[in-house]
């Protein structure tokens, strides 16, 4: 059997995007390394997880692509479902995230924006699917 288990976002700031997400969103810290170079968050059957930068390079021989706030985002985003989308936007943003796209009215019913996390990552805040 095979078991989705965790998404790792490499970040700058280990501690400091953990903190984040849990101001933000509400998530408990399941885990962070005595070093600051890794961490995750309780969410359900999978962890949302954080590696630094400095960490990721050492595990990636080849290099990566690290995330810029000031680039374009990577065409990939985690998402967070809400009954308020603009409240949570405007908590997101006094957290230090940036609006990327104001809410919008799907032809489904479903509401949703995008801001970028502190490392620049798309966050998708919405509200479920009708």
């Amino acid at each position: 059997m095979i078991k989705f288990a965790y998404t790792i976002l490499y970040v700058n700031d280990v501690e400091k995007t953990i903190t984040f997400y849990e101001n933000v969103f509400g998530l408990q810290r399941r885990f962070i390394s005595p070093d600051n170079d890794y961490g995750e968050l309780e969410t359900g059957a999978t962890t949302l997880s954080f590696a630094s930068n400095t960490l990721a390079g050492s595990n990636l021989k080849e290099g990566f692509a690290k995330a810029d706030a000031s680039a374009k985002p990577f065409g990939i985003e985690i998402g967070f479902v809400t009954e308020d989308v603009d409240a949570l936007i405007k908590k997101a943003v006094e957290n230090g995230a940036a609006l990327y796209e104001v809410p919008k009215q799907k032809p489904w019913g479903q509401t949703v924006a995008y801001v970028r996390d502190l490392d620049g990552f798309l966050v998708e805040i919405c509200t479920e699917v009708n």
